[in-house]
Order: structure tokens, then C-alpha cells, then sequence
């Protein structure tokens, strides 16, 4: 059984940083796409960045230049870093993982079969 963990949110002043980590236990593939989602209050969730297994990245238009997604494939993490935040960027962010063998990483929440429960982040 896959599991998800997020960590490393917190409150932050406007333009700070805070880097989360997201942990997988439980996952053996050797292809995945792994994304950084977010859910402010009264939104929708939108994903913010995602990178396979290769290290190709793609971001939401809100996260670049200020985010940066990366991994550590020995160790089954992966990591977001946010710069420079904004009020905005205020929302629970998740980490989620698919399984997949080609092509680019999407964005569609659909595609993902595990997620983590969330790490709050608060911009004031």
C-alpha cells in the first residue's frame, strides 16, 4: 500500500519561502509522474508543479520563476520549493503520484492514484 506524507508547511511572511516535502512508502515503480497540488479556501484544487521520473518539470503559470520542484529518487522524496510568496499562495498543498511510462506529466487530478493528506501553508 502506497502512502503520501507531506511536511514542511507553516506560516511565513509575504514574500518568504518554505520548502515541503512529500515522502512515498510503499512505492517500487521504476516510472511515475509526482505532482504539487493546492486547495485555498472556496477553490478549486489546482496542481502547481510536476516532474517524472526523468526530471522533466512543468509548472502552473502561478509558480514560475518562484517554485521548484525536484526529487531524490534513493531516498523516495520529493520536494517543492516556494519563493518569494504571495497572500495567494495561501492553501493546503498536497503531493500526489501516478504510475506512467510515457509522455508528459499531467495535471489532471484524475490520473493520480495516490495522494498525501495535505500540508497547510498561511502567506501573511
Amino acid at each position: 500500500d502506497v502512502q503520501l506524507v507531506e511536511s514542511g508547511g507553516g506560516s511565513v511572511q509575504v514574500g518568504g519561502s518554505l520548502r515541503l516535502s512529500c515522502s512515498a512508502a510503499g512505492y517500487s515503480d521504476a516510472s511515475y509522474c509526482m505532482g504539487w497540488f493546492r486547495q485555498a479556501s472556496n477553490s478549486e484544487r489546482e496542481g502547481v508543479a510536476v516532474i517524472d521520473t526523468d526530471g522533466i518539470t512543468t509548472y502552473a503559470d502561478s509558480a514560475k520563476g518562484r517554485f521548484a520542484i525536484d526529487q531524490d529518487d534513493a531516498r523516495n522524496m520529493w520536494y517543492l520549493q516556494m519563493n518569494s510568496l504571495k497572500p495567494e499562495d495561501s492553501a493546503m498543498y498536497y503531493c500526489a503520484l501516478y504510475e506512467a511510462y510515457a509522455g508528459k506529466c499531467s495535471f489532471r487530478e484524475d490520473f493520480y492514484d495516490y495522494w498525501g493528506p495535505g500540508t497547510q501553508v498561511t502567506v501573511s
